[in-house]
């Protein structure tokens, strides 16, 4: 199908970028996607209109994505085939190439706040399964029961896979941040795929594949994981900010060159040193918000009809 859709914003000083992902959206769901995008794009704004780091403005965002049901990330993510939560986040910081990532985390609240805390740290940069659950308590962080995070919409969506009916809904989220002192960083969180076997680990906790940061620009993918993994999604198209290339034109190559090679669809954020925060999706579906000092907007898309 190639790119759906595509754009850019331009700052002069700080912005932020999220996305509510590329997964397929219910009509009924557009307005409240493009909604929260944006509340929380602007409440990361607020961290960086205070001087605040981009590091600090991507967990913002995405914690509060996470905790709002109609994405696919904490609270309301998808289900494995066993009925459970597992969950995984990254973040990354793009002047010192530090990052933190958990991948098929049990439940607990805000796993890009324990990605975090795994950068923080210091001594890794990627936990998986009880291994972080065990990081994570020690951390202060609290493990919760195991339906915790379990929505009804969830259930619904594992029963329909289950029978092999395609799940209508999706919503892998993440962020890319420009500071006022000219930092990059990016982080994203899902559930992952419904239905999938426990175990499976998806694109948004790999470096280069879901989430990537450094000096020249960073990104955070959303769409089919495998197709994201192979192409090496988010490095591809850091790369080619190195190399001078514009944020929308690189997210729009990369996303063709996965669907070519690969045969799959996604969508991508990005954010480059020059102050352009771009979007590009070839999935029917995405929502995602925008906020600088200048302006802002949000839009959410399915099959090219958008709120």
């Amino acid at each position: 199908m190639g790119i759906i859709e595509s754009g850019a914003a331009h700052t002069t000083g700080w912005g932020i970028i999220v996305h509510g992902g590329a997964g397929r959206v219910p009509p009924e769901g557009h307005a409240a996607a493009g909604a929260a995008s944006l509340a929380a794009a602007r409440a990361a704004a607020e961290v960086l209109v205070g001087g605040g780091a981009a590091l600090d403005a991507v967990q913002r965002a995405v914690e509060l994505l996470e905790d709002d049901p109609i994405f696919n990330a904490g609270r309301g993510s998808s289900l494995t085939s066993e009925g459970r939560v597992e969950l995984d986040a990254a973040i990354m910081d793009g002047e010192t190439l530090r990052a933190g990532a958990v991948c098929a985390l049990p439940p607990f609240q805000n796993p890009v706040a324990i990605a975090r805390a795994v950068l923080d740290e210091g001594r890794h940069v990627l936990y998986a399964g009880e291994g972080a659950a065990r990081f994570a308590e020690a951390a202060g962080f609290v493990r919760l029961p195991e339906d915790a995070l379990v929505t009804d919409g969830a259930r619904a969506r594992l029963a329909a896979a289950l029978v092999s009916e395609p799940p209508a809904w999706g919503g892998t989220v993440g962020a890319v941040a420009l500071d006022g002192a000219g930092r990059i960083a990016a982080a994203t969180s899902t559930g992952g795929t419904t239905a999938k076997r426990p175990g499976r680990v998806g694109d948004s906790p790999l470096l280069g594949a879901g989430t990537y940061a450094d000096s020249a620009g960073g990104a955070s993918a959303t769409g089919h994981g495998e197709g994201i993994m192979r192409v090496a999604l988010t490095s591809n198209l850091v790369s080619r900010l190195r190399s001078g290339e514009g944020a929308e034109a690189a997210a729009r190559i990369v996303l063709d060159e996965m669907q070519a090679r690969v045969g799959s669809e996604g969508g991508v954020i990005a954010v480059d040193r020059r102050g352009l925060l771009a979007w590009a999706h070839t999935s029917p579906a995405l929502s995602w918000a925008w906020v600088t000092p200048h302006d802002y907007g949000c839009v959410a898309t399915l099959a090219g009809e958008r709120e």
